[in-house]
This record gives C-alpha cells, structure tokens and sequence, in this order.
C-alpha cells in the first residue's frame, strides 16, 4: 500500500515561524511534524510515500531525501502552481494508481491506528474514507453528518455551533481507491472537502466516515495550536518518538548540559548539545531545540526554542515559541509572541 503526504501548503496561519521553513518543517517535540506522520506510516507498514511540494521545497527535499534514513522510500513532486488538497494528488495520480492508498494533511499530529482505519474502508467496500473525531469547536473545522451505517451523507464547512448538524470533523486523513481520480478534474484547482467528498456523496457512492476517537489528533496550522501539540508530546498524550534519554523531568540528549541549580518545574525536552546555564528556571513545558543555549538566571515558561538559538541572561520568557538562529537578548521580558530571525539580536 502506498502514501500520500501533503506537504505543499504555505501555512500562512502559522506566520511567522513558516516565513522561515515550510509548514511540515516545524519541530513537534523538535522533530519535524512531517517526520511523525512518516514514522506512523512505517509503523503501520507503509513504507511506500510521495509529498506534493511548493512552499519551500528544497528543505523537506533535503531533509528527507529518499526516505532511506527513516526506513521507507520517499519521493517529493514539485507542483508549480498549488491546486488545492485533491488537486496536489492528482500530481502523484500516477504513482498512486495501482491500489488503494491513504492521504494525510503534512500538518497532523497523531498516534491514529492508520491500519484500522484502511482495514474498516476495506470492509465497508467504500470508495473513500475519511477518519472522523468529535471536536468541542465546531466553528474551525469541516464537519461530516453519517448515516447510522456510517457513510457519509452531508458536509458543513465551519458551522456555527447552533446550525451543526454534527460534532464530528474531518480529520485530514483519508483512505482513497484510485477510481476517485475518476472524479477529479485533470485541470485546476480541486479540493477534497469542499469538492471531491460531497460530489461523490451527490452521486451516491460510498464514502465512510471511521470515528477515531480513542487515538490523540491535532492540527498543528495555528501558533497556539502549535504549542499546545508541542506540550502535549511533551506530556506524552500522543504516542510518539521523542529524542533523547528519558529523565525524571522529561527528554534530554546526552550531549546537553544542565547546570545544577537549574530548577525545573514542569516537564522540560533539550536537544543536542545546547546548555542550560546557572540560575535558570523552567516552567510548565518547555522545549530546547539542539545547540541552544539559556543564558543565566532566566525563567521559561511554556516556551518553544528552536534550534540554534540563544536566550540571553535574566530574560523571561512566557507561551512564546522562539524560531530557529534566534537571538533574544539579556533582560528581555516577552509573553505570546512568535518570533522568527529579522536581525542578529531579536529582542
């Protein structure tokens, strides 16, 4: 079975952390999210995987190569022009054509049994599936209406919560039989939620709705919801791998240096080589990126550092995410903000 993974968004709504790598580029647990969507595929036995690219493509391309160093093989396809979800695999129709295949958005955070899902479409004989989660805000979210044999019979983008017909949201994976590029146009710009799935469904063919609400799902397409996803790897509510030895206080790789006094409160994740200096106190979740270092007396809270990074002595920082080559400087005090390298001193 083969894969498709999205990876061609610019993801405007995560500016300004993506005006400097491409959305499936941001560390969730300072591995690229992108990295756990291929880590499950192989999991579950998939190991054959195409992305569609635009936004900064020589990145994912140089990250991933040709998948061998994750233990599958990987393929990028450059669209020149983006043409929505449906239309990025209609790009990758020919690689796709030989059997069923699963879809996922380059942007997900999950531990969903992907087998289950395929094994659940196979045995409803359906044409498309999509895997479904109840979600508390319907108003952020295409919503799906089933029939009680589970097939989808309705769509709502984005409804306002009193006109929901359903809790239930798309969750951006979808397990697809090559007859739907049947239903794509070989041209333009085409979409799967607001296209592809109620036209098959005005059609009468089967499209599944499969619940996965036993398994952890996250969107990772706005700041906040980006750290939230990132403290909940921390906190280990998603099952995936997080790099380095696992410490009473959460991960650390066994280059990086924690000066003594530190105090930490809350559950902290350091990456390679980076050093956290004398007097520093850690807060909530907290995530250092490799070759960092946290500068003297300086308190994080519920903070994201990228790699390469240097928080400079008695700053403070709070809910901020910190982008890769950063500079914050000594003294500064920052609450929610994103910050992204313009100048060699940030802050």
């Amino acid at each position: 079975m083969k894969a498709m993974v999205l990876a061609a968004g610019v993801g405007s709504r995560l500016e300004p952390l993506t005006n400097q790598v491409p959305k499936p580029m941001v560390p969730i647990g300072n591995r690229p999210v992108m990295q756990h969507i291929v880590a499950l595929l192989k999991q579950h036995g998939i190991t054959e995987i195409a992305s569609n690219l635009h936004y900064l493509p020589d990145q994912i391309k140089e990250y991933f190569g040709d998948g061998s160093k994750f233990g599958v093989h990987w393929r990028g396809h450059l669209e020149e022009e983006l043409s929505g979800d449906a239309g990025g695999v209609r790009v990758c129709r020919e690689f796709l054509s030989d059997g069923t295949f699963i879809v996922l958005m380059g942007d997900l955070l999950t531990d969903c049994d992907l087998s289950a899902v395929i094994a659940k479409h196979k045995e409803k004989k359906s044409l498309a599936s999509i895997a479904i989660k109840q979600v508390e805000d319907v108003s952020h979210f295409g919503v799906v209406v089933t029939n009680q044999g589970g097939f989808i019979v309705g769509f709502q983008e984005k409804p306002k919560p009193e006109e929901a017909l359903s809790n239930y949201a798309s969750t951006g994976i979808y397990v697809l039989e090559p007859e739907v590029f049947q239903h794509i146009p070989d041209t333009g710009a085409y979409g799967f939620g607001r296209q592809l799935f109620p036209t098959l469904v005005q059609k009468g063919l089967p499209v599944l709705g499969v619940p996965i609400d036993q398994y952890y799902w996250s969107d990772v397409g706005t700041i906040n919801q980006y750290r939230l996803s990132n403290f909940d790897a921390l906190a280990g509510r998603v099952k995936i791998g997080l790099p380095g030895a696992k410490k009473p206080f959460g991960y650390a790789d066994e280059s990086a240096a924690i000066a003594q006094d530190v105090r930490i409160e809350g559950k902290l994740l350091i990456g390679k080589n980076s050093k956290i200096e004398r007097g520093v106190r850690i807060k909530g979740h907290v995530l250092i990126g490799d070759n960092c270092l946290i500068g003297p007396n300086t308190e994080l809270e519920n903070t994201i550092v990228w790699s390469d990074s240097t928080i400079g002595r008695e700053a403070i920082l709070r809910n901020c995410v910190v982008g890769s080559h950063c500079t914050v400087g000594d003294g500064a005090q920052q609450n929610e903000i994103a910050s992204v390298p313009l100048s060699p001193q940030l802050l």
